[in-house]
């Protein structure tokens, strides 16, 4: 109704203010300023066209300047002006690089290198910032060159875009090469981003350092440098420098920064210290959905699910509307678990608070219901989901294999693909993981070959282990081992483990001693599988040993094996142990 009615008055100004002597290209101006909406914007265009104001290079550019949120349209207004000056190619390249197709910007700006203008620093940050969204790191290199040559490397501005770029392009080398070029130049935008290209790269004592380096130059830190810091603390394990960071926050106000008061509850939790989280998390008056949805996910993570679900009561009395986000860490923390009471209090809560079954939501709710043996509701409960993603149909399909229903998941599979929804690697250790379960030979054959040969796949050891699965449990032993010895990659202990089990099921001592030389580990579940097979074939260990005894075998194999009679500490094996969630 806003909308309609910001549009009506709109028209009736074009209309009136032909009329007016004073009208001028200010007054388009100040409306193009005012304007949201490219219904609203598209109005004053024609009108300009209809006056001739587009005639006008400044009105022009404000046109192009307010339309950019339309990439497609400022482009129709772009290509149709003869003379574009360096403002206008400029407002083109930001509009391409905070577009959905920022590799558009490389055509523009090869375009603005062949007129006979003058590049300026915004020319090269809008390009170098596509660069970095499309992870082309050797046009970046291009325009790296082109930036030294123009002399733009001493604008700070342009040093930290470029800076960025190998960043996120996994440079880092490059990068701190870049940080230690022109070093009066940094400033602490500089020393945040080779933080966080060092944290994204794994290297968090790097992060360390360079944070001290910055302490040492006497800059004053802001949020993203302790935000930074605090995450390589965590990954460090070093929980004395957290506390020591903590107190900094203290010192310095940071602890007033929401987004550092979560960065520390979230450490805290990551350090094992779930008690110290609490405490910043109760200290703090005015709490946000993202900070309450942190609590409530670190105590989930931790196993205190009853404490997350008190959190979410109180989440409410506070009047902070939960997400998805908030549920979807509860929810899986409950299908680990299997606690399928307080599962379904999470599934209420969504009731009473009428929240959009979002497809997040909903994926999380289905693995939960699937986990904790509620088949029918998970069932439920992805028919009720309009718009479903790949994650949404896999745990469908997961759900469907884990109950026995390897039919239903292939038909499932098939469904999805007739909907347009393409399959990822994961959807298709889904599937495997269902036919192997089901003993579906030639569908989970049929799903491997669509796999590698129509979508491209390169298999990887767990989609093996899942084939070796299926050709085990379906006896086709010598099959499955041919297979194993013909990977395109190393067979792991744990797909060899998978056929030795096999081996056991159908007493085939012969091919386990074949594929136990396979196996490079000491684990005891080895020589027990080995074990088992003797004794389901009614064979002593002890006689194929002399029998087949040969140099190719390892002292540790066979030591392997005779350990099941002398009890070598090495070979005991952990009792194992379950839980099931009684009623009360």
């Amino acid at each position: 109704m806003n909308l309609a009615n910001s549009t009506s008055r709109l028209s009736k100004n074009l209309r009136i203010w032909p009329k007016n002597p004073d009208f001028g290209s200010q007054n388009v101006i100040s409306l193009l300023k005012s304007s949201q909406q490219i219904t609203e914007i598209s109005q004053i265009h024609g009108y300009m066209l209809k006056t001739g104001l587009d005639q006008n290079p400044f009105t022009l550019s404000k046109l192009l300047a307010s339309s950019i949120q339309n990439i497609q349209y400022a482009a129709s207004i772009f290509k149709d002006i003869q003379n574009p000056n360096l403002f206008m190619f400029n407002t083109m390249l930001r509009g391409y690089s905070i577009s959905d197709d920022p590799a558009q910007a490389f055509t523009v700006f090869n375009n603005l290198r062949a007129q006979s203008l003058e590049l300026d620093q915004f020319s090269y940050i809008t390009t170098l910032k596509a660069c970095s969204r499309q992870l082309a790191i050797m046009i970046g290199l291009m325009i790296h060159g082109l930036v030294l040559k123009s002399g733009y490397m001493s604008f700070i501005n342009v040093k930290n875009t470029l800076l960025h770029l190998y960043c996120v392009s996994g440079k880092i080398r490059d990068a701190r090469q870049l940080l230690d070029e022109f070093p009066e130049k940094n400033d602490l935008v500089t020393w945040n981003t080779l933080m966080g290209g060092y944290f994204h790269a794994s290297q968090p004592t790097a992060v360390v350092d360079l944070f001290r380096q910055i302490c040492g130059r006497g800059l004053r830190v802001n949020s993203s440098t302790i935000l930074n810091i605090l995450c390589a603390v965590g990954d460090l394990g070093d929980l004395s420098g957290g506390e020591s960071l903590h107190a900094l926050c203290i010192k310095f106000g940071f602890n007033l920064d929401l987004n550092v008061v979560t960065a520390l509850i979230d450490l805290y939790a990551q350090l094992g210290d779930i008690d110290s989280g609490r405490r910043i998390f109760y200290e703090v008056r005015e709490k946000d959905v993202i900070l309450w949805n942190c609590m409530i996910d670190k105590c989930a993570k931790v196993g205190l699910l009853e404490e997350s679900i008190a959190l979410l009561r109180l989440m409410k009395l506070a009047q902070v509307k939960a997400n998805s986000s908030t549920l979807v860490g509860l929810l899986s923390a409950c299908a680990v678990s299997g606690s399928l009471s307080l599962g379904q209090c999470i599934y209420d809560y969504v009731e009473e608070e009428f929240l959009a079954l979002d497809v997040n939501l909903g994926t999380a709710l289905i693995d939960m219901y699937a986990k904790c043996g509620v088949l029918d509701k998970a069932i439920d409960i992805f028919e009720r989901i309009k718009t479903k993603d790949v994650q949404c149909w896999t745990a469908m399909i997961f759900g469907y294999g884990t109950h026995g229903e390897a039919r239903n998941a292939v038909s499932l599979f098939y469904k999805m693909e007739e909907e347009g929804c393409r399959p990822n690697e994961v959807a298709f250790l889904a599937i495997l993981s269902s036919c192997s379960h089901g003993g579906l030979v030639i569908e989970g054959m049929n799903c491997f070959e669509k796999m590698v040969v129509e979508y491209g796949f390169v298999p990887k050891t767990e989609h093996y282990g899942c084939l070796i699965d299926l050709l085990g449990r379906a006896g086709l032993l010598e099959e499955a081992y041919n297979l194993m010895k013909s990977l395109p990659i190393k067979g792991d202990a744990t797909a060899w483990r998978t056929l030795l089990s096999a081996c056991r099921v159908y007493g085939d001592v012969k091919l386990g001693e074949c594929v136990l030389r396979e196996i490079n580990d000491e684990h005891p579940t080895n020589a027990i599988l080995v074990s088992s097979a003797y004794a389901i074939a009614g064979m002593l260990p002890d006689q194929t040993l002399i029998q087949e005894r040969t140099e190719e075998r390892s002292d540790k194999q066979v030591g392997g094996i005779m350990s099941i009679r002398s009890k070598s500490p090495k070979m005991i094996k952990e009792a194992g142990r379950s839980t099931i969630e009684m009623e009360r």
